[in-house]
């Protein structure tokens, strides 16, 4: 049975991002739910770019999850943190030992949540400066025990592949890379 991953969108989330997030996700054969946390089935993003959503937050069964991905963006990454259910099963998941992957400023949703003490992590170029409980490096993707993040747009290719490769094995994610020529 394949892993199931929530990719969760708030008003003002980043296109490439998300999309391409989702893409590399569908191609690596994980059952991809989009998560509305507006309350509204289409989310507009950081562009005016709308979305329709999977479902929305209160109607997601976060016990079949395997997996919350937060886009980044602003001001989709303000309105995500500011959603406090999403934070609650973020701090479940972390209890619980799940994955969580984070793009972009998306880390700072897990800093302001205590989530990232003693991890190594990356992120948009200055948006981890005050991450002093953590070991922020420059790396275009990190991956500590189930935390997966990655730097921004021009990084979310990568942040899919390890994603699927991290779920789905190597070859996967192997496989998948080689269909997108990257």
């Amino acid at each position: 049975m394949a892993k199931k991953v929530f990719v969760h969108l708030a008003e003002g989330f980043e296109e490439i991002e998300a999309i391409a997030t989702i893409d590399i996700l569908l191609r690596g054969e994980l059952d991809t739910v989009i998560v509305s946390t507006t309350g509204n089935s289409v989310v507009k993003s950081v562009r005016g770019v709308g979305v329709v959503c999977d479902c929305l937050f209160e109607d997601a069964d976060y016990t079949e999850c395997d997996m919350i991905v937060l886009p980044g963006g602003i001001p989709g990454v303000d309105n995500l943190g500011a959603h406090e259910g999403l934070c609650n099963q973020l701090k479940n998941f972390k209890k619980q030992d799940k994955w969580i992957a984070a793009i972009c400023a998306a880390p700072i949703i897990l800093h302001e949540n205590g989530l990232i003490d003693g991890k190594t992590l990356t992120c948009f170029p200055g948006c981890g400066d005050g991450f002093n409980e953590a070991n922020v490096v420059s790396d275009i993707v990190a991956v500590d025990g189930k935390l997966i993040t990655s730097q921004g747009p021009g990084t979310a290719i990568e942040f899919g592949l390890k994603i699927v490769e991290m779920l789905q094995g190597k070859e996967k994610a192997d496989y998948v890379r080689g269909r997108l020529l990257a």
